[in-house]
């Protein structure tokens, strides 16, 4: 157990000053005394920056050595700053701003601008591509989709290194960035795109750093009444601050040097997006009399996983890898990281299924899990895997919990019943909380058991259980809490983003996964090609994708599982190999690129042989097979939903409409028998190419990537027969 982050849902808040220093180590009791001066902590890895830093600030206001309104704690996601919000409450400091350097941008702009500028500020857009693509069209540029996002990401990299359109083509040249597009074309884009905006009276995300810089840089006496207002400033993540963030802080402070930083080179993964480690590591060199904490003590990890991360950092290269730190963990031994080779993704997708549900049988909680990729369109053939096997689970960056539809909706039942519970029939017959609160949200579809399946259905069912366990932890927290006060709990939880768990396994890229941690991590699809990522050409881009994996190795509590498959899909050339990364670290491989040796068991691979699990299947023997193509134009496919029409998605499309719509209603109706989503049943794409190929016979509907052998023999009679034009009940019969 981390003392950083497995502690009691509801601790007890601080008695004292020195209270607040209780149960931190050496190390992080160092960093939370030393109050005064620049501070820099080089914090690796599971080792309790965030509990170190938020206790410091405790520490400063419960001493009364810092007020409370004086504190900025920046950092850079709104999870991340709500959970150091509800850290700090938890400690009694009250009063702090805890934001992302945009949040505490915009509301200076939101206060300064009719000052500086006069009039209301501009309307914000959040989400600007539509914007690029209209530039685009006015400069007669043409953009596929891809281009399209790729263009918006140049421009954002131009805005937060501070390059104006007219210089982006050597400031691209000068960073060694690989255009999507002749760069002299893009800057005309950049500078399109810039002149729209002031047209249509916008801003961008970008925007709100460079006015507040701009409004900073331009009006000292504005710049003197935010000093005056922050005078103690606290950057988490300095590894990935760009030159834009490093200008904003370097106006806030002004000549002052009371600035706390923390960070950790390597774990620095968003330089496309202008972030650079140069800001932390030349710290000492802007600030000769710093105080300089290195953090190594991980109470994450255990000392096999630790093993492992050391080793990758052990082979990098740059200026980063020469500031690594060592991790030393705090935790018992137990089983050593599990390496397995699968013949294609879909057996790699359903192997991940089968550990997930042996763990889930063993007693670790589905929330404790997570599977990690590196893009995001790996993510469909895990959510089918999942599904499939009955298995909860939620995409990381889908909606924030407390803006779910159920999760208004409770919290206004829960608000009207703590008003006037007392003439509420509902709870004549309860007295304690968690079941006034159970009665409450039984109205809105919470029941003593899940409902079967995944989807919208269990979603719901999920949000609610959450809240009622959230009620359970309170009540054992505040034995004389009332529904009054959790609604209240609930408002201040939902003002932090300070989600309670939800029940499901985790699936998201490995660079969404950056700040979180698991029990049970499953990094998958760790093939050359895939991890380093193909477009990765430079030394610098290489050794980043080695940090990724490093990230996402050191998510891990106990349990780590990686994996990789020879070919994407059945029937592909198995000519893929494990990322060069885990050369001379998993057992049975050498230290040179390339080497691949046979024996072992427990998961390990088995040479050209396949893999086993433990307590799963040996991988059938891999044969020579071509690579999946476009049955249209012939191109090479490597995009799964592409692979599962078998042709390039721009390629026309021979799909016999009346039988997808056959197929769709003959779906629906077995979705509705079994109580699952649809897509439980067979996905769209997998519809359209059954659609599409109208197959005659079981072995040409086992073909289609999809299927499967479970589902052939479950549904494959059914779709044979529509495919034939027969009429088939649509799977509500008996009802």
């Amino acid at each position: 157990m981390t003392a950083a982050t497995h502690s009691t849902l509801f601790p007890r808040v601080p008695d004292s000053a020195d209270a607040v220093l209780d149960g931190l180590d050496p190390e992080q009791r160092e960093v939370a005394t030393a109050l005064h001066g620049p501070v820099c902590v080089l914090a690796g890895a599971g080792t309790g920056k965030t509990r170190a830093i938020t206790h410091r600030i405790a520490y400063g206001v419960r001493a009364g050595i810092l007020q409370p309104a004086s504190v900025l704690a920046v950092t850079f996601t709104n999870r991340a700053a709500g959970e150091m919000r509800g850290r700090l409450r938890q400690l009694g400091a009250h009063g702090v701003q805890a934001r992302t350097f945009h949040s505490a941008a915009l509301r200076q702009l939101q206060y300064f601008w009719p000052k500086a500028v006069g009039g209301p500020l501009p309307r914000l857009v959040e989400r600007k591509i539509q914007l690029v693509a209209d530039a685009a069209a006015a400069c007669r540029i043409r953009l596929d989709r891809n281009e399209l996002r790729d263009a918006t990401g140049e421009i954002e990299w131009s805005k937060v290194t501070q390059t104006v359109p007219a210089d982006y083509a050597a400031a691209a040249a000068k960073a060694g960035r690989e255009t999507p597009r002749d760069p002299a074309e893009l800057a005309q884009l950049y500078a399109a795109y810039e002149d729209l905006k002031r047209d249509r009276s916008v801003i961008d995300f970008e925007d709100v750093l460079l006015l507040a810089v701009g409004i900073l840089q331009d009006r000292h006496d504005i710049a003197e009444q935010v000093r005056s207002q922050y005078q103690h400033f606290v950057v988490d993540e300095y590894q990935d601050v760009s030159p834009l963030q490093q200008r904003l802080l370097e106006l806030w402070l002004g000549e002052r040097d009371s600035l706390c930083v923390v960070g950790d080179a390597s774990q620095t993964i968003y330089s496309f997006t202008g972030a650079t480690p140069d800001h932390l590591l030349d710290f000492r060199t802007r600030h000769p009399g710093a105080t300089v904490v290195k953090l190594v003590r991980d109470y994450r990890s255990t000392p096999q996983v630790v093993r492992l991360a050391n080793g990758l950092l052990a082979q990098a290269h740059g200026r980063a890898a020469d500031h690594r730190l060592e991790l030393v963990s705090q935790r018992e031994p137990l089983a050593e990281p599990v390496y397995t080779e699968y013949t294609d993704e879909p057996a790699e997708a359903e192997g991940a299924a089968r550990r997930i549900r042996a763990l889930m049988a063993d007693g670790v909680p589905a929330s404790e899990i997570a599977v990690l990729f590196r893009t995001n369109s790996q993510s469909e053939i895990y959510e089918q895997a999942l599904a499939d096997a009955g298995i909860p689970y939620q995409l990381r960056g889908a909606e924030r919990f407390f803006e779910r539809t159920e999760v208004r909706e409770a919290g206004a039942a829960l608000r009207g019943a703590a008003r006037f519970g007392g003439n509420d029939a509902l709870l004549d017959d309860v007295v304690d909380l968690p079941s006034q609160v159970r009665a409450v949200l039984s109205t809105k579809g919470w029941t003593t058991e899940p409902p079967a399946g995944s989807g919208a259905v269990r979603d719901r069912w999920e949000s609610l259980a959450a809240l009622v366990r959230l009620a359970e932890d309170f009540a054992r927290a505040n034995a004389s809490a009332t529904l009054a006060d959790l609604v209240a709990e609930l408002d201040e939880r939902a003002a932090a983003q300070h989600a309670p768990t939800v029940e499901g396994v985790t699936l998201a890229s490995l660079h969404a996964a950056k700040g979180l941690e698991w029990d049970a991590v499953f990094l998958v699809g760790l093939a050359e090609g895939m991890m380093p990522i193909t477009y990765a050409k430079t030394d610098e881009q290489v050794e980043e994708e080695r940090r990724l994996l490093y990230v996402g190795v050191t998510r891990a509590r106990a349990h780590l599982s990686l994996s990789w498959a020879v070919s994407r899909s059945p029937g592909g050339r198995p000519n893929r190999r494990a990322t060069r990364f885990l050369d001379g670290l998993r057992p049975g491989s050498g230290a040179t690129a390339g080497a691949r040796a046979a024996g072992g068991t427990g998961g390990i691979e088995r040479g050209t042989g396949g893999a086993t699990e433990p307590g799963g299947p040996t991988t059938r023997r891999r044969t020579n097979r071509t690579p999946a193509r476009c049955r249209v134009c012939g191109r090479t496919l490597t995009d799964a939903g592409e692979m599962k029409l078998m042709r390039c998605e721009d390629c026309p499309s021979d799909m016999d409409e009346g039988l997808y719509e056959r197929l769709c209603e003959w779906r629906a109706g077995r979705a509705r028998r079994i109580g699952q989503p649809a897509f439980c049943v067979f996905t769209d794409k997998t519809l359209i190419a059954i659609a599409e190929s109208v197959p005659e016979e079981e072995g040409e509907l086992a073909r289609i990537p999809g299927v499967g052998q479970r589902k052939l023999r479950t549904y494959g009679a059914d779709v044979l027969a529509i495919c034939a034009g027969q009429e088939v009940l649509d799977g509500d019969e008996g009802k």
